[in-house]
C-alpha cells in the first residue's frame, strides 16, 4: 500500500504545497524562496530516504517567519496522512547525527500526542539568512499537525550551519526508522491498540 500524501495549504500569508512518499529514495524538489531553508529540507529528505515536494509561496517581503511555520504545518499534516492508521510501523526512532563540531540527538515516537522539547541554544541570532528563532517554529509547527513527540537536543557545536543542519538529518533519519515497517509487528504498536 502506497504510503504517500500530497497536502495544500492557501491563506493570506503563503501558499504551500507538500507531497511526501514515506517509501522513496531521498528524491527531493524544493522551492521555498528560502536558500538555507531549502538545503535543510533537502537534507532532510535525502537523509530519511523519503520523496519530498515542497513548493512554496510567502510573504517574503514581511520576514520568513509565516513562510517557514506554515511549511512545518503543512509537512506535518502530509506526514500523519502518509503514515495513516500505523499498523506495522517501529513508531520509536532516533539518530546521533555528527557533523564535525557539531554532534545533535534527535528521537521521537510517532505517538499522534503532539510534544516537542527542542534544546538547540547558539550564541548566533541568524543561520543562512534566517533567525535561528524559527527553526523552533518550524519544528513545533511539524510537531503540532504530524502528532509527534520530539526531542532535539545539540550536544556539541559551535558552528550553527553545521548544528541545524545535523538537526534536520537527524530529524530525517529519526522519522525513517520510526515510520519504517517492522514484519514482525501484525498491528499498532501500542498497548492501547491505538496511536491518535
Amino acid at each position: 500500500m502506497a504510503r504517500q500524501a500530497d497536502i495544500q495549504r492557501t491563506t493570506g500569508e503563503t501558499s504551500i504545497q507538500v507531497a511526501i512518499d514515506l517509501d522513496g529514495s531521498g528524491r527531493a524538489d524544493v522551492s521555498t524562496g528560502i536558500g538555507f531553508f531549502d538545503h535543510m529540507l533537502n537534507a532532510f529528505a535525502r537523509h530519511g530516504y523519503f520523496d519530498v515536494t515542497v513548493h512554496a509561496e510567502g510573504d517574503l517581503a514581511v520576514d520568513p517567519h509565516h513562510t517557514i511555520e506554515d511549511v512545518g504545518l503543512v509537512l506535518g499534516n502530509a506526514i500523519r496522512d502518509a503514515a495513516g492508521d500505523k499498523v506495522g510501523i517501529h513508531r520509536y526512532g532516533w539518530a546521533l547525527l555528527p557533523m564535525d563540531d557539531a554532534l545533535v540527538r534527535v528521537a521521537l515516537d510517532l505517538c499522534g500526542r503532539p510534544y516537542l522539547v527542542y534544546r538547540v541554544q547558539t550564541d548566533f541570532q541568524e543561520v543562512g539568512g534566517i533567525p535561528v528563532l524559527l527553526f523552533r517554529e518550524f519544528f513545533q509547527a511539524v510537531v503540532s499537525t504530524a502528532g509527534l513527540n520530539l526531542h532535539v537536543d545539540r550536544l556539541a557545536g559551535d558552528e550553527p550551519h553545521h548544528i541545524f543542519e545535523a538537526a534536520f538529518k537527524g530529524f530525517g533519519r529519526a522519522l525513517d526508522q520510526a515510520t519504517c515497517l517492522d514484519p514482525r509487528c501484525t498491528g499498532t504498536p501500542s498497548t492501547k491498540g491505538v496511536l491518535e
